[in-house]
């Protein structure tokens, strides 16, 4: 802008002037308004234009002076902090690394493949992005939200990343010990924290981490999700006793064998604040190496909902047995969303059932995914029963919006007996072209031509054009589902 250069014009601009102009702008145009003038790219980073900051980061060393420059910039003031280490150029797949790279997950009693030069390179990257990210807020005592999330430790079917292969990266586990004290120096020196989530990062969270909290923060805190369990045996992020300060919580998200008997009665003491969100993460591999024993019976579930009647729970289960679920699913869970997500076991009619019987009164989301390589051979939830669970999910759970299956077969003429029942009201029906199956008396009527008729009635039982999922790339709730999860957790935890 040629005015910048003049006597009066936008370069002439009292600084607070400048600032109250680009507090309209969205981020990126005001930071092309900064380049006009030097004047103008020094009201950039003033405080209470940056109250908070979103970032999501490829772990490459390419990020690290962009990083480095807004974290040196806004570090030390931001107010709310949300990092998503994505998870984009990860040599992931069905096993934990794409094929011919050697996977990241071993089986008890079995060595752990070796990992290859990328997958080292991409561990020590993601270290070194932590370590600046905690380094630049650790004396920051207005961080009132911090939420970081890595796919780097994504839940495999047979484990997580092994120590063997950190050692490689982090000889003497330098690093990882500098990261979880900057972290608990953040927790220390907090004085305004409310919201405090850490998904899938790698060894960030220990047992004595939340310690490093004091017991006014403590008091004050409203949400807490702890979902990076990686400790072997039955060690867990927080006790009961811990969970004890927490008295103002309204929103909490744990690994399920971390939620037990004893923190449900913690949380429907009447000295704690009613508890509005419970976000939950099975996995088979935590249920491997802990134990269901100790979680909430249902007179628990019933004594929580007493205290918290606005409670409204979210689970992802990833591989769980369906043995494990029917013990899982109390009766008295109040049972908004639920999410399953699978490569090895998949989830039976009877579990579906139970769920459509259960929660009727609450259940909105309903996700059903199957990861399989053999699309020839998707299980089949109606097979030996009168009807299909999932119609009868339609049918019971009256406050349905959001239905999702990939993986399993879903008949044409059940799904737009689902549409039918649902209506409007079922806002997402999105279910893969794969797992459509159509009948052989459709396929034999020539009068008409079975896919189009199948849509159309779908759309019109909908109330609005619909098609199926063409291309699950597409889709993150199929892709990339530890991140949906996440996402949606947040957004869960907030509409409160």
């Amino acid at each position: 802008m040629s005015v910048c250069g003049e006597a009066v014009g936008a370069g002439s601009l009292p600084s607070e002037l400048v600032v109250h102009i680009f507090s309209f702008l969205a981020a990126p145009d005001r930071l092309r308004a900064s380049a006009a003038c030097s004047h103008w790219r020094e009201c950039l980073f003033y405080p209470a234009l940056w109250p908070r900051l979103r970032l999501s980061l490829r772990v490459s060393p390419a990020e690290r002076p962009r990083l480095e420059f807004l974290m040196r910039k806004c570090g030390w003031f931001v107010r709310e902090l949300r990092v998503q280490f994505a998870a984009d150029n990860y040599p992931t797949g069905g096993g934990g690394a794409a094929a011919g790279e050697g996977a990241a997950v071993a089986g008890d009693g079995e060595a752990p493949p070796p990992l290859s030069p990328r997958w080292l390179d991409l561990l020590r990257t993601y270290l070194e992005l932590v370590l600046c990210v905690l380094s630049s807020v650790r004396n920051n005592r207005n961080l009132q939200k911090l939420s970081l999330f890595g796919d780097i430790s994504i839940l495999q079917q047979h484990g997580t990343i092994s120590n063997t292969y950190l050692g490689k990266v982090d000889p003497d586990g330098k690093k990882i010990k500098q990261i979880q004290q900057l972290f608990e120096e953040i927790l220390g020196n907090s004085r305004q924290l409310k919201w405090l989530s850490c998904g899938l990062m790698l060894q960030i969270v220990t047992p004595t981490s939340l310690s490093s909290l004091s017991n006014p923060i403590a008091n004050t805190m409203e949400h807490l999700s702890l979902l990076d369990n990686h400790i072997p045996g039955n060690t867990s992020l927080i006790t009961a006793v811990e969970l004890e300060r927490f008295v103002n919580l309204r929103s909490l998200a744990l690994d399920f064998c971390d939620f037990t008997a004893e923190m449900a009665r913690v949380l429907a003491d009447s000295n704690h604040v009613p508890l509005h969100r419970l976000s939950l993460l099975v996995h088979s591999v935590s249920i491997m190496h802990k134990s269901l024993d100790n979680m909430p019976k249902d007179e628990n579930w019933q004594a929580l909902t007493r205290n918290s009647t606005n409670l409204r729970v979210y689970i992802m289960a990833f591989d769980v047995k369906s043995d494990d679920m029917l013990r899982i699913l109390k009766p008295s869970i109040p049972l908004e969303r639920i999410h399953f997500d699978s490569y090895v076991t998949y989830v039976s009619g009877a579990v579906v059932d139970l769920i459509s019987r259960q929660y009727d009164k609450f259940l909105t989301h309903f996700i059903l995914m199957n990861d399989v390589i053999d699309m020839s051979a998707f299980p089949d939830l109606s097979d030996n029963r009168n009807e299909d669970p999932l119609v009868l999910l339609a049918w019971r759970c009256t406050r349905l919006s959001l239905l999702a299956v990939h993986g399993y077969t879903v008949w044409a003429h059940n799904l737009i007996a689902i549409a039918r029942l649902r209506g409007s009201d079922l806002k997402v029906l999105e279910v893969t072209e794969e797992s459509i199956e159509f009948d052989q008396g459709e396929l034999a009527d020539q009068d008409v031509d079975p896919v189009h008729n199948f849509i159309e009635q779908v759309s019109l039982g909908l109330g609005r054009p619909w098609h199926a999922v063409m291309d699950i790339e597409l889709l993150s709730v199929f892709t990339e589902p530890t991140r949906h999860f996440y996402r949606e957790m947040q957004s869960f935890s907030e509409g409160i």
